[in-house]
């Protein structure tokens, strides 16, 4: 018979249900993703250390966990918690089950707990700290939970990056010229650089700490400033690399690095009462007016108020007018607060990469 286990929130409410995975205690800030598919890429995807995941979709597990789904080396959330979860998956890649992929990288689940419900008291009360344990009472965890560190008290980025440099795709071997791309890593999703990749491009991924000086001794074409977790009025470091590249290079900032453009250029950036996480979420372009379904995983946003040195809005969120994308007057900047590589989501934006490709060929003649 399975094991009792609590998710205790900060506010005190207590959600019951049975330990899977690793049975352990964990904590996080508690977070809640819409998608109906994608949950080991969500699992794997760097924008949710320090992150407690509540997934939506009712059956988790059901197709198992494949080699070819990994959005980063290793399992990033620090906690699960679903509605069902499936022990025996069926799918033609599967190579293991999800709860043996959550008990190898010692990430505690929680099964049976109603998180639709979990989810409207997220929206309403916004998200906080929680705890998630077989091992304590729910006394016990919400004394400790009230007392823990806060989320945006923490750079994870520092905890997730790659802190050396590296070629994406050791295995090529093509003579052709080639568009050089460098990714600086503040918690790579892998489908970016595979993406990349794909349009002919040599990526080559740097960690986030590189001076300015040694990426540009790589005679990069264009830069890509990856995604990342947690708040970005942390990453004062990154915010002056930022401010030197821009002048230097054609960029591309994805989420984290979208945020970071905007801070660079003196935006503020403000948290979000319960993020953007899913894979359905409407986005306009202001140029064309057309409308994409996007892919989302973040909890700050740009404040459009505060925009200066020659910074403009591109794109809005439909659902709450946020600012989803933007552009500069006069330097090679595109940025977008949402994910085009998907992964999971729909691969409607891919488009976005030929657009900056199609910038860095114009900027390099």
């Amino acid at each position: 018979m399975a094991k009792r286990a609590f998710l205790a929130l900060e506010n005190g409410s207590i959600y019951e249900g049975y330990s899977f995975g690793a049975e352990d205690t964990t904590y996080g800030e508690v977070v809640f993703n819409t998608s109906m598919s994608g949950y080991q890429e969500m699992l794997t995807d760097p924008s949710y250390a320090g992150q407690i995941l509540v997934l939506t979709y009712p059956l988790i597990g059901n197709y198992g966990v494949s080699d070819a789904h990994f959005e980063s080396k290793q399992v990033q959330v620090r906690g699960l918690v679903v509605r069902e979860h499936c022990p025996v998956p069926s799918h033609w890649q599967s190579t293991g089950s999800l709860n043996e992929f959550l008990q190898t990288n010692g990430i505690p689940g929680i099964t049976g707990v109603d998180t639709r419900a979990m989810t409207r008291h997220l929206r309403l009360s916004g998200v906080m700290m929680g705890i998630l344990t077989s091992e304590m009472t729910p006394e016990e965890a919400l004394k400790e939970v009230r007392g823990l560190p806060r989320y945006d008290s923490t750079d994870f980025v520092k905890q997730v990056a790659s802190d050396k440099k590296y070629q994406w795709d050791l295995t090529a071997v093509d003579a052709t010229p080639k568009t050089h791309i460098v990714i600086v890593d503040m918690g790579l999703k892998y489908n970016i650089a595979r993406i990349l990749s794909r349009l002919d491009c040599f990526v080559r991924v740097v960690p986030c700490t590189m001076p300015v000086e040694e990426i540009l001794n790589l005679k990069p074409d264009g830069i890509v400033l990856s995604p990342g977790p947690g708040d970005p009025a942390l990453l004062d470091y990154m915010r002056e690399t930022i401010r030197e590249l821009v002048h230097q290079k054609p960029v591309m900032g994805i989420c984290l690095g979208h945020q970071l453009i905007g801070a660079a250029f003196g935006a503020k950036t403000f948290k979000l009462k319960f993020g953007h996480r899913g894979g359905n979420h409407p986005v306009r372009d202001l140029a064309t007016g057309q409308v994409h379904i996007t892919t989302q995983n973040h909890g700050y946003a740009v404040d459009a108020d505060s925009l200066k040195g020659g910074l403009e809005v591109s794109q809005i969120n439909l659902n709450d007018g946020t600012v989803e994308g933007l552009c500069h007057k006069e330097l090679p900047i595109i940025s977008i607060q949402y994910h085009s590589e998907g992964s999971p989501g729909p691969q409607d934006n891919v488009y976005l990469f030929d657009r900056f490709l199609e910038m860095v060929k114009k900027e390099s003649g």
